[in-house]
């Protein structure tokens, strides 16, 4: 099961097991991981082709041994719908040709007919390769370039926004003027509740002393009440 989600999701095989735990964290630490391939200088088989590491990317139909179709001056666009129109003729031939004598000769010339024409029409594709490649690089700047102005752009938006915030934050402020006057209307006013604080201390300590004097004259009095009572 784990095989078929795996092919769903990579178009590419995975490489073999015993290839794969070779390459664990330790091994690449201690330099003990196999080193990649050399890269191919000279031929080499794909596919059960023979290639060369020096071929063009698309090679010409020369090299593959294949008579060309159309010249070597052309317009792409032209020659395929030529090639497009040319299999579709090919192609009722054939079929004629199943219908009167399948066993003709012209069968097989037929068939042969049709893969020529099918390997030029995808040697014409294959040569918009590069374009394709460089419209495909063209249209992901592009989209890079689209989003990053888009966060330029929230970007200045918020900042323009703490930006007014600030401003009206330091308007709602007031005056250094104003910050003095307060200032010292407050210490005023401090000042004022100290003294009103001093006199209402001063007649306590009065109160205070005239309750002190009290409790000796009564204590005097008891005093002189005790020795009279003694003398009697």
């Amino acid at each position: 099961m784990a095989s078929n989600d795996h092919s769903t999701t990579t178009p590419f095989p995975m490489p073999p097991m015993h290839y794969i735990n070779q390459y664990t964290d330790d091994n690449i630490k201690r330099g003990r991981a196999p080193k990649p391939p050399p890269p191919i200088r000279d031929s080499y088989m794909m596919f059960g082709a023979p290639f060369r590491a020096d071929d063009q990317i698309i090679r010409p139909l020369e090299s593959q041994n294949l008579p060309r179709l159309y010249p070597h001056n052309y317009d792409h666009k032209r020659e395929l719908k030529k090639l497009n129109f040319s299999i579709l003729v090919n192609f009722l031939d054939l079929l004629d040709i199943l219908i009167k004598a399948p066993d003709s000769q012209r069968r097989g010339e037929k068939i042969e007919d049709l893969t020529l024409l099918f390997i030029h029409m995808h040697h014409l594709i294959n040569e918009f390769r590069p374009h394709q490649a460089r419209e495909t690089l063209r249209v992901m700047l592009e989209v890079q370039k689209r989003q990053r102005l888009d966060t330029v752009d929230r970007f200045q938006k918020h900042f323009n926004h703490v930006q007014k915030m600030l401003q009206t934050s330091l308007a709602s402020l007031p005056d250094d003027s104003a910050l003095d006057t307060k200032l010292s209307i407050i210490t005023n006013l401090g000042a004022v509740d100290d003294f009103r604080q001093v006199i209402k201390q001063e007649p306590n300590d009065e109160e205070e002393d005239e309750e002190e004097e009290d409790v000796e004259s009564a204590t005097l009095d008891q005093m002189m009440c005790d020795i009279v009572d003694a003398l009697n």
